[in-house]
């Protein structure tokens, strides 16, 4: 997808052609051919195979400079389809006039610039569009991290009933995401905490004009991201906790029909081993007796219930 916007006079989210760079516009690219690439190479003067290495899912968080542009790559948070989470590198290359994000996938961050809320936003600032980016990514992670609570909830209520593999499947895929979000606030604050340094610098208010309002925002972004990371550790260490006392209480269920089980092999060998010695050929006790057989029946009752109420007393069932 490759799309052209700009905020007019009456703060509406217009849409361009793709034709050229409008001054003060806006220009999202998700999922861009090369093509497209090249495009905005010529665009915004910045080499394409950077841009094409901004758009790789492993990419790491980072600020880069040449001349009068300057691009900064952040992790977004990403939901999708299956209720997996995941993170996404989006790229946000600026200049002195426009402001051009590239993603390999869509995402909730951007798609949340729409006509609708066009008032929130104005293109032709790209500072306030760079906060504004920046604190709608810490806003959903910390959106997302409250679905995963829940989630990790749900789940653990259905393992207190039942410890199913699918419910351990989906606490070891909420871990996963954890460790994702962990590594991509982290790197998102240090990209944040560059920013800031360079805005004090005053080494890039040619390109990213900076109010004290505006640092004061990147600040509160600051904490935002900050607090994120640490709900993150926290839920991570809670699930690292609550997956060993499952897996002690999986392995004390299994013992505990380890021992029923011996249990019973071990009443039932009691009837087998008499009914077996009286089974030989040979002369026995009570062979001449009319009622042998049932002196044979009352002994292996009156061991086996003594064995059970000695292994009830045990607490071994």
């Amino acid at each position: 997808m490759f799309k052209v916007c700009k905020t007019d006079a009456n703060q509406k989210l217009i849409k361009l052609k793709k034709n050229r760079l409008y001054a003060g516009s806006w220009v999202n690219v998700i999922n861009p051919t090369n093509e497209e690439l090249e495009k905005i190479s010529a665009w915004v003067k910045w080499d394409v195979d950077a841009l094409k290495t901004s758009l790789d899912i492993d990419e790491r968080s980072r600020i880069e400079q040449d001349g009068k542009n300057f691009m900064v790559i952040i992790n977004l948070p990403l939901l999708d389809d299956e209720g997996q989470f995941d993170t996404l590198p989006c790229s946000m290359v600026f200049t002195s006039k426009n402001i051009v994000t590239l993603c390999s996938r869509e995402n909730r961050i951007l798609g949340s610039f729409t006509k609708a809320n066009s008032g929130s936003f104005d293109t032709k600032d790209t500072t306030k569009m760079l906060l504004n980016i920046l604190y709608k990514a810490t806003q959903f992670y910390l959106r997302y991290l409250k679905i995963i609570n829940r989630k990790t909830e749900s789940i653990e209520y259905s393992l207190r009933n039942t410890t199913n593999n699918k419910e351990l499947f989906q606490l070891m895929e909420i871990q996963k995401s954890l460790v994702y979000f962990t590594t991509a606030l982290r790197d998102n604050q240090l990209v944040l905490q560059k920013l800031i340094r360079l805005v004090r610098a005053k080494t890039i208010n040619s390109i990213l004009p900076f109010s004290e309002d505006d640092i004061d925002l990147l600040e509160d972004i600051m904490i935002e991201n900050k607090q994120a990371i640490e709900m993150v550790d926290m839920h991570r260490t809670i699930l690292e906790s609550m997956m060993d006392g499952f897996a002690s209480v999986i392995n004390n269920n299994v013992n505990q029909v380890m021992k029923f089980l011996a249990a019973i092999t071990i009443i039932l060998s009691i009837p087998t081993m008499l009914a077996s010695f009286w089974g030989m050929n040979v002369d026995l006790p009570l062979k001449d007796t009319n009622f042998g057989f049932w002196y044979v029946i009352a002994i292996s009752t009156i061991l086996t219930v003594l064995v059970i109420l000695f292994f009830r007393k045990k607490k071994m069932f």
